[in-house]
């Protein structure tokens, strides 16, 4: 088969894939907000917000540790790192490179910190998630429970459905 007629094919195939399972302006038939938990195209799990939160908070933890490159070589009386203290020398000879050193370092050090920042976002914000998502469904729990503790029957539930 020629190039041309693989590449048409392959064209094809890939539009007729697409028309079977991306609809972006329908639900499907079904009533907005219709789809059960099976039906739905995203399921997020308790644990999957935690691990995603865990991982961004352990990543948070190594970027910070390897990548501050203005401190590497630095000694224990706080005394400037190796790339500040390479910048430093430079400049004091005339070189150009020292000014663009300090430059290079500024600029890494401005990235990471927004790399530090995204993390402690992320994390922040799916521990809350996952804190508000449960307490939410402990409150809509107890709202379908009579005041004597025991369940509110299905007939009563479907009454706020229809």
């Amino acid at each position: 088969m020629a190039f041309e007629d693989e590449w048409t094919q392959l064209k094809a195939d890939a539009r007729e894939q697409r028309s079977a399972k991306l609809s972006l302006d329908s639900t499907g038939g079904k009533p907005p907000g219709g789809a059960s938990g099976a039906d739905a195209d995203l399921v997020v799990q308790q644990d999957d917000l935690g691990a995603v939160g865990s991982e961004a908070y352990r990543l948070h933890g190594e970027v910070q540790r390897r990548a501050d490159l203005a401190a590497a070589g630095s000694d224990d009386r706080g005394d400037a790192g190796s790339s500040a203290r390479a910048a430093a020398e430079l400049r004091s000879r005339h070189f150009s490179s020292g000014d663009e050193l300090y430059t290079t370092l500024e600029v890494w050090h401005s990235q990471v910190k927004t790399v530090l920042q995204m993390c402690a976002h992320i994390s922040n914000h799916l521990d809350y998630s996952k804190k508000s998502h449960a307490r939410e469904d402990a409150e809509i729990a107890a709202s379908f429970r009579r005041r004597d503790g025991s369940a509110v029957p299905v007939s009563e539930l479907l009454k706020y459905v229809k």
